[in-house]
């Protein structure tokens, strides 16, 4: 009698969620700010930060490492970066979009 191992998927627990996103505040000059929002469009992709020579860089990224798209932002005019990790639960990820 042969046993039939049913195989899951364990990197889709495992890896970020849609819904990952980092926020960007930007001094644009005379008292002005901007706020850019970059989020991960798509289940399993997530976005990192990076800062270095005088760039703040935001990368939305797949799980293979691949770069989906870039922002890049002058540090000496970023005022706050923050970072929001994707909630693994759907309540939480439900409960934001009423708040919204």
């Amino acid at each position: 009698m042969k046993r039939r191992v049913q195989r899951r998927r364990v990197w889709a627990k495992l890896s970020p969620v849609k819904g990952d996103r980092v926020e960007v505040v930007v001094e644009l000059g005379g008292g002005e700010t901007r706020t850019y929002d970059i989020v991960a469009t798509r289940a399993g992709r997530r976005v990192e930060t990076t800062t270095g020579r005088g760039v703040v860089e935001v990368t939305e990224v797949t799980r293979n490492g691949e770069v989906v798209r870039t922002a890049r932002f002058m540090q000496t005019r970023v005022i706050a970066v923050v970072e929001h990790p994707a909630d693994d639960g759907d309540a939480g990820v439900q409960q934001a979009l009423i708040e919204l």
